[in-house]
């Protein structure tokens, strides 16, 4: 914990130094970062009082609260456009990406969605090399191995090899299809981003998903107990995260090198875990921590110079 305290320190000296746009900038990468590193632990919150699929609902309805005040502001209106094709497609992909995400979180961990960032990360790049004809180099491929070895590590967790098949195998595989919609959700944004305006366009996604995610609720077990303030609080927070961050960000990149982006940004998997075991005291070995580092090395080692680029397509990854 000390030392957790100490490196924010000498981190926000570090930003105080930097002058103008560029340390807004880092303030920005750096209040995203906090943000989305705090998703596990709000839907573990959250989950105490509803169940996941109410969890999937709020979190794009609130989003939509958040994003439609803003474009109101903004603009002094609201645009719907749910003509094009590509916006059902994303809709329907970012509403797997929560539903699933939710449902792993409420069935393990706090922490334990971090695995959505190494097996997105996976997706993305098969995407660019077989959609975007781009040339997988080595270094990629030791990347992406470095990414599925993290991944692996994170589920074992130190725990014996029968209750892993039993319990965090499935919890692994809800985190791999959710990573497989936050792709695809990606890829239908990379291929609108020239076509539309980002706000409008996450929009119309958003309120298509809250239609979809809204379908189970009436089915599901809905709530758990009694009202409890604190599981409110965290289904708001989920929304405004879902709302707002991902313009925090793309203002973010204007100004930091993107390489320094994607290294603050993938951190705050982290913080996921110093949350999680703060806050819910979960299990986390050195094996853990260990999968952590190494799938964030192979994410770094994806956006050298000399590897596969995705910096367009990892811009719009929330």
């Amino acid at each position: 914990m000390h030392l957790l305290c100490v490196s924010l320190a000498v981190f926000i000296l570090f930003l105080y130094f930097l002058k103008g746009v560029i340390f807004l900038g880092y303030l920005m990468l750096v209040l995203c970062t906090i943000m989305w590193s705090f998703v596990g632990v709000l839907v573990k919150l959250a989950s105490h009082w509803v169940d996941s699929s109410i969890i999937s609902f709020c979190r794009f309805f609130f989003g939509i609260i958040f994003l439609g005040g803003y474009l109101i502001i903004r603009d002094k209106k609201l645009g719907l456009n749910w003509s094009v094709k590509l916006i059902w497609i994303g809709a329907i992909a970012k509403s797997v990406n929560y539903i699933f995400e939710n449902l792993g979180v409420s069935m393990g961990y706090a922490y334990s969605q971090v695995l959505v960032y190494p097996a997105s990360i996976t997706f993305l790049v098969l995407i660019t090399c077989f959609y975007f004809k781009e040339k997988i180099t080595p270094s990629t491929w030791v990347a992406i191995g470095m990414c599925l070895v993290g991944m692996c590590f994170v589920t074992w967790n130190g725990k014996p090899l029968s209750l892993l098949y039993k319990t965090s195998g499935l919890v692994s595989l809800l985190f791999v299809i959710s990573a497989l919609g936050s792709s695809i959700h990606t890829l239908t944004q990379k291929l609108l981003i020239d076509k539309m305006e980002s706000g409008k366009m996450n929009f119309s996604v958003f309120v298509l998903a809250s239609m979809i995610t809204a379908v189970p609720v009436p089915f599901s077990s809905g709530f758990k107990g009694d009202f409890n303030m604190y599981s409110l609080i965290a289904l708001i927070a989920l929304g405004a995260i879902t709302g707002i961050s991902f313009f925090i960000y793309a203002n973010a990149l204007k100004t930091v090198p993107f390489l320094a982006a994607v290294i603050v940004s993938n951190s705050g998997v982290l913080f996921s875990l110093i949350w999680a075991k703060m806050l819910f005291n979960d299990p986390i070995t050195m094996v853990a921590v260990f999968g952590t580092v190494i799938f964030l090395i192979g994410i770094i080692l994806l956006n050298l110079p000399k590897g596969i680029s995705l910096k367009k397509i990892l811009q719009l990854k929330r």
